[in-house]
């Protein structure tokens, strides 16, 4: 389980060092395999054990590239998917590209999501996090009936 929000340094090669709770685990699941993609709908990264994000990939599969929508999601996931690994230290290198996508410098916000990691920058994270609090209902969560019956 990928949780918890974790402020890390990218060094000057555009390395990040997983948090030592998650590097056994990472090798254990997917012997330190990982793949990154871009999101498309907030400037983050996604970060999927290669597991995790091999069922992406076979849920891509099943979309039509005949569909414009469908071909543009494929397209953006799939042509930003990099292959990252732990190197011997717990780092994994972030290509230029996914970088510039998420305008992630120096520091980093790795985010726990169940089955994934986001990578934000430090800034554009508390800036989301104060948009999602201020963006919850005082009162009334009718507006999804999944929300109205979970119980914290």
């Amino acid at each position: 389980m990928l949780r918890g929000a974790h402020a890390i340094s990218l060094d000057t090669k555009g390395r990040l060092a997983i948090p030592t709770r998650f590097r056994d685990w990472l090798r254990d699941e997917c012997e330190g395999q990982l793949v990154c993609t871009i999101d498309l709908t907030h400037p983050c990264l996604l970060l999927y054990p290669l597991p995790e994000w091999e069922e992406i990939e076979r849920k891509l599969r099943t979309l039509s590239n005949m569909n414009p929508m469908e071909r543009r999601v494929q397209r953006l996931l799939l042509g930003h998917a990099s292959e990252c690994e732990l190197d011997g230290n717990g780092r994994l290198l972030l290509s230029p590209p996914l970088r510039a996508h998420a305008g992630l410098e120096k520091r980093v916000m790795l985010i726990g999501q169940l089955n994934k990691f986001e990578l934000w920058d430090e800034e554009r994270w508390l800036k989301q996090v104060d948009d999602d609090i201020r963006g919850l209902p005082q009162d009334d969560w009718s507006g999804s009936d999944r929300l109205q019956d979970f119980s914290l």
